[in-house]
């Protein structure tokens, strides 16, 4: 028996091919999950289920190489914003331990003549696994055309212009991180988890389905919410900065990844996550303020506000 979704689930082509009752009905229901929960189940998402698997085929590969072979590809001068990250190196913010896996960063690739070429990462690509950066480009423009169709929706919901969100993103710093969660023998350290809670850092963050479950959101009373990897479905939720420039309205929800009950099988899942340009100045919207509240927050730029998250996790 299928497994039912335990949040909101909503269909993005209500929004593109849908009436106006039908857009209207989306953007209050993705807008009201977001609020009430900080996540959201998105059907209609445009990505090929056919691509997502390829990419987790070939990234497989990547990630059964030699330990040595695969640091070649890590860069922590940089902050590992791009390629690989070994198992056991970031942990939570205000944990020490450190989470049960292993990851790669990839990003948007720049022409060299681009204004922001030297300052957001470039690539690296394994050249043991030769057709991994074809896909994994044309995986990243998919989940980054499903984003901006999202936050056109978002924009409106928090009375913005459709395009408010969408700009705000345009050569922004948005990366897919390939996450591998191996069977390992720290699964029964207290404590110690494949991700520890946690909340994003970024204005959203699309994930579409990993390899199993694992995933939970914890709930306003303490307890936690299982949500499941289903078919077909990409889990939404959003991140810090979108809590930061909605003075909470659209709270960073804390969320965690589990370790596997019974067998132990490896874990694989793609989170997209969806950054604003790096100079974008993260202040409380003006809709986002009921009469007589303050800011909760002082502006940053993204830039800034992401080196101090990054650092606090161990990445930098």
């Amino acid at each position: 028996m299928a497994k039912e979704q335990t949040i909101p689930v909503v269909d993005l082509r209500d929004y593109t091919h849908g009436d106006e009752a039908a857009r209207q009905a989306f953007v209050k229901k993705i807008g009201d999950a977001l609020k009430e929960l900080g996540f959201v189940a998105v059907e209609g998402h445009g990505v090929d289920t056919d691509l997502l698997y390829e990419n987790y085929d070939l990234f497989e590969q990547f990630f059964a190489l030699e330990e040595d072979t695969k640091r070649r590809y890590e860069s922590p001068e940089t902050g590992r914003q791009r390629g690989y990250t070994s198992f056991g190196v970031e942990h939570a913010k205000n944990n020490e331990k450190a989470d049960l896996k292993e990851f790669w960063h990839l990003g948007r690739d720049l022409p060299a003549d681009h204004p922001m070429a030297e300052r957001i990462q470039k690539n690296v690509w394994p050249e043991e696994v030769p057709k991994l950066r074809e896909k994994a480009q044309e995986l990243y423009q998919a989940m980054e055309n499903s984003a901006e169709t999202m936050l056109k929706a978002i924009s409106i919901y928090l009375g913005q212009e459709e395009s408010f969100l969408p700009n705000m993103i345009k050569d922004g710093n948005s990366i897919i991180r390939v996450i591998h969660y191996p069977v390992c023998d720290g699964f029964d350290e207290p404590g110690t988890m494949r991700a520890a809670e946690h909340e994003d850092i970024n204005l959203i963050t699309l994930l579409p389905e990993a390899t199993q479950s694992g995933l939970e959101l914890l709930e306003r009373d303490g307890t936690w919410r299982p949500i499941h990897a289903i078919k077909g479905q990409m889990i939404v939720d959003s991140g810090d900065m979108l809590a930061r420039i909605t003075n909470n309205k659209l709270p960073s929800t804390t969320h965690r990844v589990v370790n596997p009950e019974g067998d132990a099988t490896s874990r694989y899942s793609m989170p997209f996550f969806v950054h604003p340009h790096p100079d974008y100045v993260l202040e409380v919207l003006d809709t986002c303020l009921d009469e007589g509240e303050e800011p909760a927050s002082e502006p940053i730029t993204a830039e800034e506000f992401l080196f101090e998250r990054l650092r606090e996790i161990g990445l930098k």
